[in-house]
């Protein structure tokens, strides 16, 4: 692809705009599928949802918080307690794992709270770049984006943020994102992805970004 091609299938400022402010307009108020009432409660259920449902994490976690929700009281339930609450959820015996030496680290090291800082929540065992902006993002308010499978074929295929892998593209994404939108953004591109930019087949008839989007092969 030439220089010029690059540029044309990329979204002007101006379409920038536009675009966020369609998402805005029709969800002014977006947030995470995954249900919690604190950092904590988050973390764990950012932990648990990779390559998994947010409705199946939801269904666990509606088990499992009311039981324990702290670091003291799930590491109380050790390992196998934890398994008994999360096991409908895929790879369930090393997200236990994970999560148990997680609560570990957080009484030990930050006196059970949840660190706002992104290297100490990358220190954490399965916290991993996208789990960390979450963390930041929707429980501290940073103006974070965590890059998902739905972010980053919105990003590719309307050409609000073209790249070849997930860094690239949230590194995109932090340059070209309005600041007024970027607290939100995460969180529309996540809900256009899964309801409407679907992965086989994205719903272009009902797309309030169709005019605005660069993808070629769009749906009758």
């Amino acid at each position: 692809m030439t220089a010029t091609a690059r540029r044309s299938a990329t979204l002007k400022r101006d379409e920038v705009v536009e675009l966020f402010s369609r998402l805005r307009e029709l969800n002014p108020r977006p947030t995470t599928e995954l249900e919690y009432s604190t950092p904590f409660e988050l973390l764990v259920a950012v932990t648990l949802s990779a390559q998994a449902t947010d409705v199946g994490v939801n269904k666990a976690t509606r088990r499992l918080f009311p039981v324990a929700n702290t670091p003291a009281a799930i590491l109380a339930l050790g390992e196998e307690g934890l398994k008994k609450y999360i096991s409908t959820i895929g790879l369930f015996n090393a997200k236990a794992k994970n999560v148990i030496a997680t609560c570990s680290i957080l009484l030990d090291k930050h006196g059970g709270k949840v660190p706002r800082s992104r290297e100490a929540l990358e220190a954490l065992p399965g916290v991993g770049r996208k789990t960390a902006n979450v963390v930041l993002n929707t429980a501290f308010g940073e103006p974070t984006i965590a890059v998902d499978t739905h972010i980053f074929r919105v990003a590719n295929r309307t050409g609000l943020a073209p790249g070849k892998d997930v860094r690239a593209v949230e590194d995109r994404l932090l340059k070209v994102v309005p600041a007024e939108f970027m607290q939100d953004a995460h969180h529309w591109l996540i809900l256009h992805g899964r309801y409407v930019c679907k992965a086989r087949k994205p719903d272009c008839p009902q797309c309030i970004i169709r005019d605005i989007c660069r993808f070629k092969d769009k749906t009758l």
